[in-house]
């Protein structure tokens, strides 16, 4: 299995099973002299952590345990390893399940090409592996910091209901992504989410979401052009995520309804003489390299497949059975709420290779 790992100057390289004894991530390519703070980690992790409402009951601490590449609180340069111990892991809730093809999962693909597959929790294809993703996103944050990025995540739609299409959220919204149960800075909207999403769990089923991300900061001329276009690695790395199902970046699919005297952004200079453009309908790239405005987009997440209901499904064999999990079943009826945690890591490590690119782009 030899793509477990993105980027190619900030390099992340991922292992582990949903229900082995520990997942973990080594970084190649972090700067000697970085100063790491676990502190920083630790905040990223605890909100893609499993056990908050609506989410997962499985209670993993997700303890970040450095093992190498750190010395008195700096980067080495050497690989930077972590490994998270998987504490609250429970085999005998699949055991019933080996021999039955699970419907959304990925046992029948992985069984076809490697001819073995780990049905505990759904092995390597399962969303545990992401806790590596976000506590690498962390450090690819702290090494973006001084440049003035940050990256916001929100919950913009589940099911039937949604944000205005044409809402972004201001300073002060912001601040309301993280006191919101499932990240969405409307309360209105919020509260909304929240009522779909325990009728959906009281059903037994799960329900689909679109997370947006926004990206402030970023400088122009981040990205490689043609084949390495920023807005492509944003959507490689945004692909790679368990259970994403679509990507989009600044106007997406809407373009394709819109003219050109409509969508381009005019050229012109603000009151500090800096050329800009009056509208952002590219979302801050193009030829695949940043403008310096915002770069925003989006990311929608299937339903979650484990659900409650009963399913017809198939066996190893190809006989016709009945999939029903167990009662004490632990699954998120909406993947998208801890997803905006991952897709604000995989901005951070996208932008971080695309940062160290840029310093080898000219010789001054």
């Amino acid at each position: 299995m030899p793509s477990n790992f993105f980027g190619e100057l900030f390099r992340i390289t991922t292992w582990g099973e949903s229900h082995g004894n520990a997942v973990g991530v080594t970084i190649d390519g972090i700067p000697a002299g970085l100063e790491i703070s676990t502190a920083i980690i630790e905040e990223h992790l605890k909100w893609r952590r499993p056990g908050r409402k609506l989410t997962s009951p499985r209670k993993e601490q997700d303890i970040p345990e450095i093992v190498s590449g750190l010395f008195d609180g700096k980067s080495t340069g050497a690989p930077l390893s972590i490994i998270f111990k998987n504490t609250n892991a429970k085999k005998s809730q699949y055991q019933h399940l080996a021999d039955k093809l699970r419907p959304g999962h990925a046992n029948y693909s992985y069984l076809k090409k490697y001819g073995i597959y780990d049905y505990n929790g759904g092995g390597r294809a399962s969303a545990r592996e992401t806790v590596c993703r976000v506590a690498a996103g962390a450090i690819a944050a702290q090494l973006l910091k001084p440049l003035g990025i940050s990256v916001h995540t929100f919950l913009s739609e589940v099911g039937n209901i949604s944000l205005p299409s044409n809402y972004w959220p201001s300073v002060n919204d912001l601040d309301n992504i993280l006191t919101s149960p499932v990240f969405c800075p409307d309360n209105f909207t919020s509260q909304n989410i929240i009522n779909l999403i325990e009728k959906k769990q009281a059903e037994g089923d799960s329900v689909g979401g679109t997370v947006k991300f926004l990206i402030k900061g970023a400088p122009a001329g981040l990205g490689e052009p043609i084949y390495q276009k920023l807005e492509a690695k944003l959507a490689y790395a945004m692909l790679s995520i368990p259970a994403s199902k679509g990507f989009e970046i600044g106007s997406g699919f809407s373009a394709s309804k819109q003219t050109g005297s409509s969508h381009n952004d005019l050229w012109q200079n603000d009151k500090t003489s800096q050329i800009k453009q009056n509208t952002n309908n590219c979302g801050g790239i193009l030829g695949g390299i940043s403008t310096g405005a915002d770069i925003y987009g989006a990311v929608a997440f299937k339903p979650t497949s484990s659900i409650k209901k009963p399913q017809n499904t198939l066996d190893l064999n190809g006989k016709e059975t009945i999939l029903e999990l167990p009662k004490d079943a632990r699954h998120d009826p909406c993947v998208a709420i801890r997803a905006t945690a991952v897709v604000k890591a995989m901005c951070f490590i996208t932008l971080a290779d695309a940062y160290l690119a840029n310093k080898l782009a000219k010789a001054f």
